[in-house]
């Protein structure tokens, strides 16, 4: 998630388990640090293969079995930081133990993995001994129900030095990303009302709430070899806003010119893994691969990343070269307005 989302939930734990009543400051600014640092992985990049960081973002740093590790490191950049001379004298009450701030980084950096599996881009929770990508599905990367009500509470902890509202704001976290699954599997039987009345036989389905809240929702199945995306706002009732469908990629039928041992043909498969397989050539430009899980809107097919191929580079017999990851922006005024009147009309 966002790492304010982040930040909020790791402060929250490492404040529940502060019951002395100065250190629930502390607790929350080592726990808030410590929820965030696994994403510091974001820093693994190379500028000749822009996919390297796909590879690593949620990958070691956010496995369960780095937890202690991870934990380690934040209390060793955070233990001579609580004791230099203008910490003591400025603020008395950060003195903490090395234990301590071992205890509040330990929580913080914990929350950190199971709260991004339960959003949509993949989480390599069981890393080394498993590569797979876990995605519950079952909240937004950004919602601020979720995050503002946290915020209050691990706020209202530190001003009335209790741990029992940062409690409640990590009890409300897990309640919150419970009711998720509820919304799941309604959208689950949204997507199969919705492929049963097109005389659809679904292969493959990837459901996800869209940006910033958990009613409106994106629905991808797979069906004879295409990609269907639909939208479904999951309120009192169910109601459909369909969408479009787009033909899966098939490497061999639309990059003839490729050859399977190139640099190129190896990334695609790497962004398949990244992607859970869910590809399409852009209709926009025919050299772009595309995730079709994300776009702005949850009905259309308008990807936000992909990979584009050079066909020139391997004319050229180059067939080390890269592929190269695209960030596309596409967000515009008439884009957020239709976002909009779907969320609340």
């Amino acid at each position: 998630m966002d790492p304010i989302s982040q930040a909020s939930l790791g402060a929250s734990l490492s404040q529940s388990f502060a019951n002395d009543k100065t250190k629930q400051f502390s607790a929350l600014v080592i726990g808030a640090l410590a929820g965030m640092a696994p994403d510091l992985d974001v820093f693994i990049r190379s500028a000749e293969d822009s996919l390297l960081f796909l590879e690593y973002h949620r990958q070691f740093t956010h496995s369960l079995i780095f937890i202690p590790f991870g934990a380690l490191l934040c209390s060793l950049i955070f233990y001579p930081l609580m004791h230099s001379r203008l910490i003591k004298n400025k603020w008395p009450a950060a003195k903490l133990s090395f234990a301590q701030i071992y205890l509040f980084s330990f929580l913080g950096y914990a929350t950190h993995g199971l709260l991004d599996a339960c959003t949509s881009y993949g989480t390599q929770l069981f890393w080394p001994f498993s590569n797979e990508r876990f995605a519950w599905n079952t909240v937004s990367i950004i919602d601020p129900l979720f995050t503002l009500p946290v915020i209050f509470f691990i706020s209202l902890a530190a001003y009335r030095k209790n741990a029992r509202y940062a409690r409640i704001a990590f009890a409300y976290a897990v309640i919150f990303l419970s009711l998720g699954v509820v919304q799941y599997q309604r959208a689950q039987q949204a997507v199969t009302a919705l492929a049963l009345q097109r005389g659809h036989q679904i292969e493959r389905v990837h459901l996800k709430p869209s940006f910033g809240n958990r009613h409106l929702w994106k629905m991808i199945y797979e069906y004879d070899g295409r990609y269907y995306v639909d939208a479904v706002k999951l309120l009192w009732n169910t109601k459909y806003i369909t969408g479009t469908s787009i033909q899966k990629l098939n490497v061999k039928q639309d990059f003839p010119w490729l050859p399977g041992d190139s640099q190129q043909a190896k990334d695609i498969e790497r962004f398949r893994w990244f992607s859970d397989g869910f590809l399409a050539v852009s209709t926009r430009n025919p050299n772009l691969i595309m995730d079709v899980r994300y776009s702005f809107l949850p009905n259309r097919i308008n990807p936000m990343w992909g990979v584009e191929l050079s066909k020139q580079q391997i004319e050229n017999g180059n067939l080390d070269a890269y592929a190269d990851y695209q960030m596309i922006r596409n967000l515009d005024q008439n884009t957020g307005k239709a976002y909009f009147e779907m969320l609340f009309n």
